[in-house]
């Protein structure tokens, strides 16, 4: 990719594509991760003398236009207290020669924010036309949304196509980070997959199993594993047209996959359910599993001990209820005591768990990206990435 060394900026506007599809609540946003992340490219191009930065991200899934509660004007508020700076507002539509207007009048090392590029009806198709209306806004392109970047939308790829671009340093950053997952990993290389279910991730699993020496697999997902080999689960989530290849995969990599042995059972998926420690495969009917139980926690932390690269993505139970926690949080109390290891946290709920036990920042990498993180681990090439080429 094209970094920023590479693109003349001096005296120049510059579009960039960021992700502030960030949690807001009754008009607040609830949490600033992402606004943050952009900050060192806004800051970067600023200081290459940048006229100005015109900064456009999706917010939420809008279907028909403008919608009042997917509008970016909270985020706007945000960005000017973390930048330290006014961050112009522009509530037009991105295309609109309002829109147009208002950039072009931006002061010298201005920042605006667009509305929401997905009221455009033609965002999601890539439309060449709305592409070329993009572009106008400026003179040079940067994308920094990697949480995007599996999209091949016209503010993603699309304006890449019109305007001389480069990857902005989250972009850079986090292809690099998950990269090095990829290609050559210190070894022994451990994995941990939780979430819900197989399908969700059996892409990422089927491509990091060759490449790994032990895979610890967790959440609702083990249970699917389980139940192939002849496991007793009770009523706990599981995908029977898994079964099959869980199968497969435990007969050709069963020497790198770890399974729980133990779990905490509940008799209903319910924050204060009555609950037990019972065997993995023998969860009677009516009971479900809800978490890793300790024989499981203290093996998968006695497998992460001594790896030089870890990648941990999904809970190992329903993180979402403080009873069914604890192995998730003792698997990040573990992976951010791995000294020297070479740490990659995938998202989502594995994010708040690190945050939550304080090891955040001893973690080698937070990936902001989800769905862009996992398409890149499962070997797919990113419409977003390709385009800064």
């Amino acid at each position: 990719m094209k970094n920023l060394d590479q693109l003349d900026v001096s005296g120049k506007r510059v579009l960039v594509r960021v992700d502030y599809n960030v949690p807001v609540k009754d008009g607040v946003v609830q949490d600033d991760t992402r606004v943050t992340a952009s900050l060192p490219t806004i800051n970067k191009l600023l200081e290459m003398g940048a006229a100005s930065v015109v900064l456009m991200s999706h917010f939420g899934r809008p279907k028909n236009g403008p919608e009042a509660k997917y509008s970016l004007k909270p985020v706007a508020d945000v960005l000017s207290r973390t930048l330290g700076q006014d961050v112009t507002f522009i509530d037009s539509l991105p295309s609109s020669d309002e829109t147009l207007v208002a950039v072009r009048n931006l002061g010298a090392g201005g920042v605006a924010l667009l509305e929401n590029v997905r009221f455009e009806a033609g965002e999601e198709k890539n439309d060449t036309s709305l592409n070329a209306r993009l572009a106008r806004l400026g003179d040079a392109f940067v994308l920094d949304a990697f949480g995007s970047a599996h999209r091949a939308h016209s503010s993603v790829s699309g304006v890449a196509a019109e305007l001389p671009h480069a990857a902005g340093l989250l972009l850079q950053r986090e292809v690099d980070a998950l990269g090095q997952l990829l290609h050559d990993p210190a070894r022994p290389y451990v994995v941990i997959i939780g979430g819900a279910k197989v399908s969700d991730k059996i892409k990422v699993i089927e491509n990091l199993l060759p490449r790994v020496d032990r895979m610890l697999i967790g959440g609702g997902m083990a249970y699917t594993f389980i139940k192939s080999r002849g496991g007793q689960i009770g009523a706990s989530i599981h995908e029977d047209d898994q079964l099959g290849l869980a199968a497969r995969l435990l007969a050709e990599f069963g020497d790198k996959l770890m399974l729980p042995s133990d779990v905490i059972a509940a008799d209903a998926f319910s924050a204060d359910a009555n609950t037990k420690v019972l065997p993995s495969d023998q969860i009677p009917d009516g009971w479900q599993g809800l978490d890793a139980g300790p024989d499981t926690v203290k093996a998968y932390t006695e497998a992460l001990q001594g790896a030089k690269t870890v990648f941990w993505n999904g809970p190992l139970g329903v993180f979402e209820f403080e009873a069914f926690a604890g192995g998730t949080n003792a698997i990040a109390a573990t992976v951010g005591n791995l000294g020297d290891a070479y740490t990659v946290i995938g998202g989502g709920d594995s994010v708040s768990a690190i945050n939550r036990s304080g090891q955040a920042d001893k973690v080698s990498h937070i990936s902001t990206g989800g769905g862009a993180s996992l398409e890149l681990l499962e070997g797919q090439a990113l419409p977003g990435v390709e385009a800064m080429a």
